[in-house]
């Protein structure tokens, strides 16, 4: 089932993730819903919180990325609890952008190499290490679970650049080629 993108703007985003046991409710439903959601979306990533879910729950797929880094062909991956123990080398930019931030995408700056300790989707516990474009987008995606958006990483002058961007996203004044849901402030509802 196609879960709606919860829109910048929202406070599920600045949220820092609960931890979730083996036993969460319809656990693998919501795993395979989320797989959906971001397949329809268009995304390589999609954490809990994007799909209004304050856990600390992501999930990848970075098989499009298989043309630039062969590895990534078939990468596909489900982190639960994670937990970065290591960001290593040299700082390097990409362009990133966001399903809860659509029509903007800037330049941010990631470490190259990272150690990260999660449980899979049955509930077993890796520690691994990625480099390059999974890397980064397991950073982007465990940043979710921390309440932290890739436009926080951008330059004073960057973020008043995009402020009327972000502000129209807040409004509802975007036309992604998916479901959104947006936050109402003034009601606190979503």
């Amino acid at each position: 089932m196609f879960l709606p993108i919860v829109a910048y703007g929202d406070p599920v985003l600045k949220e820092v993730g609960k931890e979730i046991k083996a036993d969460y409710p319809k656990l693998k439903e919501l795993i395979e819903n989320m797989y959906e959601t971001m397949y329809t979306s268009h995304g390589v990533g999609l954490a809990a919180p994007q799909i209004g879910l304050s856990i600390r729950l992501f999930i990848i797929d970075c098989s499009p990325f298989g043309e630039d880094e062969p590895d990534l062909k078939g990468f596909k991956k489900t982190f639960i609890n994670p937990e970065i123990l290591a960001e290593e080398g040299e700082a390097w930019f990409f362009n990133e952008g966001c399903l809860s931030i659509p029509e903007v995408r800037e330049e941010v700056e990631r470490k190259p190499i990272i150690t990260i300790r999660y449980f899979d989707e049955d509930f077993v516990e890796h520690t691994e290490t990625y480099d390059g474009l999974a890397a980064r987008v397991i950073q982007h995606e465990f940043d979710h679970v921390q309440g932290v958006l890739f436009t926080e990483y951008l330059s004073p002058l960057r973020k008043r650049i995009i402020k009327r961007k972000l502000t129209d996203i807040i409004n509802g004044k975007v036309s992604p080629d998916y479901r959104m849901r947006f936050y109402k402030a003034k009601r606190g509802k979503r």
